[in-house]
């Protein structure tokens, strides 16, 4: 395949490296400075099992699309419907643009702008990017996937190239059984700045994560959608699989950048008050965050 990643983060760098590490032609659409070094170097790839500088290609432009069987779309929810509209002119008309981002509604915001296909994907991965031109590895790596006409090859080329990808009828519901594990995670993640292994200790954490994890349930049933698994054991899971990992929004305001916490717990937060379901442990967690976000931005200015 011919692939190309808009929003090259330490998702979209991840499974595009690996993409190319099995044979498929790779162009990464990033910033300035992360290009370059990929340009020069190719892309680090460190895990738990190999280091890597892998070869593909690297651009700022939107139009490095142009061509491409599959788009990894990677940048943040806050970006959506802007990323569309630049890549839009340069889109394949047989191209499947796949949405690998946080938050459970980027399908159907990009699909407003664009004509081609578009499904939704889950991820699963716990990434950072630990320099420009390096992208880190912590754990997992799964995909869950929307049907369409491209999914099953897709999903193929994927499992081949040591992504573990499934194909779901109900990856709205795997969207919000994500949302979830953010909302418990993300914000008391970014505001205390510590890993996820860490932050369990903390006293009261765990009752503050079960408040916030009834609310999203609530929500969700409100809105009619049906979350598979057991959302428990995952919350468990996400300490004990993910120990040293600091959640995205952690990442952000480590950075000085904005968070994506209006599409997270923001979203619970609206999402209920349209419905009638009480959200206030979400409520505190995402004005906690944008009140970090103000400080930081009111600095920088």
């Amino acid at each position: 395949m011919k692939v190309a990643v808009m929003g090259a983060g330490a998702v979209g760098c991840y499974y595009g490296a690996m993409l190319a590490r099995a044979g498929h032609e790779v162009v990464l659409i990033g910033r300035p400075s992360h290009v370059e070094a990929v340009r020069a170097n190719g892309l680090r790839l460190e895990t738990k099992t190999f280091d890597e500088q892998v070869r593909l290609a690297a651009s700022t432009e939107a139009s490095a699309v142009q061509g491409a069987d599959l788009v990894l779309f990677c940048v943040k929810s806050t970006d959506s419907e802007s990323a569309a509209a630049q890549i839009k002119p340069h889109l394949a008309p047989d191209a499947l643009v796949l949405t690998l981002q946080n938050g459970v509604d980027n399908d159907e915001r990009v699909r407003s702008v664009l004509t081609s296909e578009v499904a939704a994907a889950v991820v699963y991965v716990a990434t950072e990017m630990a320099g420009p031109g390096h992208v880190k590895h912590h754990g997992r790596g799964e995909l869950v996937i929307a049907p369409s006409r491209a999914s099953e090859q897709v999903a193929q080329h994927l499992i081949a190239a040591g992504v573990p990808t499934q194909i779901s009828g109900n990856v709205r519901g795997s969207l919000w059984a994500k949302l979830i594990l953010n909302c418990a995670y993300n914000a008391l993640s970014a505001v205390s700045q510590l890993p996820y292994g860490e932050l369990v200790k903390g006293v009261g954490v765990a009752d503050v994560i079960r408040d916030v994890v009834a609310e999203c349930l609530a929500v969700a049933a409100a809105e009619g959608v049906v979350i598979p698994g057991d959302t428990d054991a995952a919350i468990r899971a996400i300490a004990q699989s993910m120990p040293s990992q600091y959640s995205s929004t952690a990442q952000d305001l480590a950075r000085g950048k904005l968070s994506e916490i209006d599409h997270l717990n923001g979203l619970v937060v609206r999402r209920g008050e349209a419905l009638g379901v009480p959200t206030p442990a979400n409520r505190v967690l995402f004005v906690m965050v944008k009140l970090l976000e103000g400080k930081q931005q009111k600095a920088v200015a």
